[in-house]
């Protein structure tokens, strides 16, 4: 089932509620002032001309001031909804996202990755409790290329399927450190909105927008 979950629209409605809300407050605050003021007035005294005209201009701001908040609360919410839209394409199409984690299924896990220069080092690949799990020495050519793990272990037994974690330990011929640059795949099934920020789901594996590279549709 696709899903899109969305909390940052409630929360700018709650903000914008409150703010509205102590607007109002303000308002009705400053027109019992003023009503009680003219009320009770010295009549051979009366409020000068221009101090009623200046808190009545008060007031108006007060009241515009209300309007304009409720304005900007009515575009914020629209323009969060249409964000929250735009993700949608995202669902049902592969990507491929910057991250050192991936999903280790039926045996089957693999990272993408691309170095800069022809270099030799380790690797090690460690699970969801940060224990290593499938370490060794390794050379990878310069350019893109894929790591696959058949899920076993420096133990020879099979490691349980869930989030695995790769890192590389790399140098070129002149010794000098090389950074991989890693990379996951696969289908977007959601859009999260819980956290703030929109985070798109492929299997259990979660993934901010900002680190996608591309999409595509499925082959």
């Amino acid at each position: 089932m696709t899903t899109i979950s969305s909390a940052t629209s409630t929360a700018t409605q709650s903000d914008a509620a409150n703010s509205t809300a102590g607007l109002i407050a303000d308002y009705e605050l400053f027109l019992s002032i003023l009503t009680t003021q003219i009320q009770n007035q010295d009549p051979l005294d009366p409020l000068d001309s221009a101090e009623y005209t200046n808190q009545l201009v008060q007031y108006s701001n007060v009241e515009q001031a209300i309007k304009q908040n409720q304005n900007l609360e009515d575009i914020m919410a629209t323009l969060q909804a249409n964000q929250s839209l735009s993700y949608v394409s995202y669902i049902g199409n592969e990507v491929t996202a910057d991250a050192s984690t991936t999903t280790l299924t039926g045996s089957q896990a693999s990272w993408a990755y691309d170095i800069t220069e022809e270099a030799t080092g380790s690797f090690e690949i460690r699970n969801s409790s940060g224990a290593i799990v499938y370490s060794g020495d390794i050379e990878l050519d310069a350019g893109s290329g894929t790591f696959s793990w058949d899920g076993r272990t420096d133990s020879g037994q099979q490691a349980v399927d869930g989030l695995y974690t790769i890192s590389f330990d790399m140098k070129d011929a002149s010794s000098r450190p090389e950074t991989v640059r890693t990379t996951v795949s696969g289908i977007v099934d959601q859009v999260d909105w819980s956290s703030g920020e929109p985070v798109l789901r492929v299997g259990n594996q979660e993934f901010p927008v900002d680190s996608v590279t591309s999409v595509a549709r499925p082959s």
